[in-house]
């Protein structure tokens, strides 16, 4: 596959221009941020970010399990989980690496008909898009449990204090 090899050449141009992409979609204030701090335990958000479009680019490159590629998408999509992101918020980074692919490549697609590689390249990407709902899906829900025990957490605990029981007596 001559993609493949033209992927692994611009592996550093892309995941830049990628990221680049990403940070735009965050408040200007935070965006600044993300591109400026590059110490993980200063920016943890950012270097999860990072991280995690390396694996996916990996992903294209090489066949990987499906655990290995759900912990990729994992890697940014709880960061945008938690950022209350809506879902096509928290995945639109994905799609945009075709944008970044057919502008990095343009001119290595029309030169060398790579039309039918770009398809099959494009397709991936989509699928990988599929995966990523079904890790946002998870992370929202565990959100949302997580913020339901608390609420149990602090009812039970004020019913403690007001001399209630759980069950409503006294």
């Amino acid at each position: 596959m001559q993609i493949a090899t033209l992927l692994s050449q611009k592996k550093a141009a892309i995941l830049g221009r990628w990221l680049s992409m990403i940070y735009e979609s965050y408040p200007p204030e935070t965006a600044i941020f993300l591109r400026k701090e590059k110490n993980r335990f200063d920016n943890p958000a950012g270097y999860r970010i990072s991280e995690g479009l390396e694996g996916l680019y990996g992903t294209l490159l090489q066949e990987m399990e499906r655990d290995q590629v759900m912990a990729c998408l994992d890697e940014i999509i709880r960061i945008r989980a938690l950022q209350n992101f809506t879902p096509s918020q928290a995945l639109a980074f994905i799609f945009l690496l075709k944008i970044v692919i057919r502008q990095e490549l343009a001119e290595e697609i029309q030169k060398e008909n790579l039309a039918a590689e770009i398809l099959d390249l494009e397709s991936r990407i989509d699928g990988l898009a599929l995966l990523g709902f079904d890790v946002y899906t998870k992370r929202r829900e565990k959100i949302y449990e997580i913020k339901a025990n608390e609420a149990k957490r602090r009812v039970s605990g004020l019913m403690r204090k007001t001399g209630l029981t759980e069950d409503g007596l006294l």
